[in-house]
């Protein structure tokens, strides 16, 4: 059962998101149908969940009963992903199409009294955050070093209806794993982020983020996303969109590499330099040998100078972005609002983005020995503290 002040914090997020409907809107539902077709038992395996969660509300009769079933149901989505992960079952997308069908049972689902627009997209949005693991961030009393690490849904799945996204498999297999280093007691806690431009722009990261960081014990920020051929640590994230790829609901920001973009945060134009540095212990990060070399990397794309190596912050400092180390996409963005949040609150952790080698469409032997040696050097990043 969630615990009363996370209940709380759940339920003013919610209110402050009800009306943004496009959040969990249509297009990433609309999918289902082809993916139940492609994918079969991958997208149906939480329909025991998903058929819950519509019998317990039929019995509601006020709103704030019927939220805190949503949102209890959805967490149990969460945590039962998590369990199968860790029990065998290595595959992100179970998660993320149950989320999807719980989301759409849910707009057709009824309570014992009479439920507004507001009120359901209230629904709707209990179980979109507590399924991402949100409201399961939860330290055990005895841990010294606390690490929190993010994942992504699968995204471009109009391109491949069977992707996976091998950083939301490290983010279920890492989450709670606990481990010793110096004597001390580490543990790794997660989230699944969506890939959504609309959800960035209304402070979702700030809102996850701000109390990871307000608490001391906190010493490592991992943002995890799916990249290119290798293991790359985004040095130098930029703070412009350019990417002309759409996000999982085909929005596109219209943002390009001669026309880049700021994002938002809550509706206003986010505001922060041009360029921002991780401050991740890569040294030790790189020690740990595996299937892929492990760069730091300093490319960056300016609106003066083009794509060049950058040696230094400094050197960054007048230019226009147009990409980070990360790219102009999501990935690059979630690493450059974390880190600015990091250093607002002026929290010790140390923070920067992984970039994970790419798959194509599910390979679970590639996906495994991603995750194990992110977990190493999560592990060798914990022991250089």
């Amino acid at each position: 059962m969630l615990k009363t002040s996370l209940a709380l914090a759940l339920t003013l997020s919610l209110i402050q998101t009800a009306s943004a409907v496009q959040l969990f809107g249509d297009v990433e539902i609309s999918r289902l149908p082809t993916a139940q077709l492609s994918l079969g038992e991958v997208v149906s395996r939480y329909q025991a969940l998903e058929e819950g969660l519509a019998s317990q509300l039929a019995a509601q009769k006020n709103e704030r009963d019927a939220t805190q079933i949503a949102a209890r149901q959805g967490q149990r989505l969460w945590q039962q992903a998590v369990r199968d992960v860790q029990s065998g079952h290595t595959d992100d997308r179970s998660l993320y199409w149950g989320r999807l069908s719980m989301l759409k049972n849910l707009q057709t689902a009824s309570a014992d009294f009479k439920m507004a627009d507001w009120q359901q997209k209230i629904l709707l949005s209990a179980v979109e955050k507590s399924s991402r693991g949100f409201s399961d961030i939860q330290y055990k009393d005895d841990v010294q070093i606390k690490i929190f690490l993010t994942g992504f849904d699968p995204f471009f799945l109009d391109k491949d209806i069977s992707q996976s996204n091998p950083s939301g498999l490290v983010a279920l297999a890492l989450d709670g794993f606990r481990f010793d280093v110096n004597g001390k007691k580490a543990q790794i806690e997660t989230a699944m982020i969506p890939v959504r431009f609309a959800d960035f722009d209304q402070g979702i990261i700030e809102s996850l983020l701000s109390p990871i960081y307000r608490d001391p014990k906190t010493q490592l920020v991992f943002t995890v996303s799916m990249g290119r051929s290798d293991f790359d640590l985004e040095r130098f994230p930029g703070r412009n969109r350019s990417a002309a790829a759409p996000d999982n609901q085909n929005v596109l920001t219209g943002a390009s590499k001669t026309a880049p973009l700021a994002p938002k945060l809550n509706n206003k134009e986010f505001m922060g330099p041009e360029f921002v540095e991780f401050s991740l212990p890569v040294a030790a990060m790189q020690l740990q040998e595996g299937k892929w070399k492990i760069n730091d990397n300093q490319t960056v794309f300016t609106l003066a100078r083009g794509e060049f190596k950058a040696t230094s912050l400094a050197e960054l400092q007048t230019a226009t972005s147009v990409e980070g180390s990360g790219g102009g996409y999501l990935s690059n963005e979630i690493s450059y609002r974390s880190i600015v949040l990091q250093q607002k609150f002026n929290s010790r952790a140390k923070v920067g983005h992984i970039h994970t080698p790419r798959v194509k469409g599910y390979d679970n032997p590639t996906e495994q020995q991603i995750v194990e040696q992110v977990r190493a050097m999560v592990m060798q990043a914990a022991a250089s503290l």
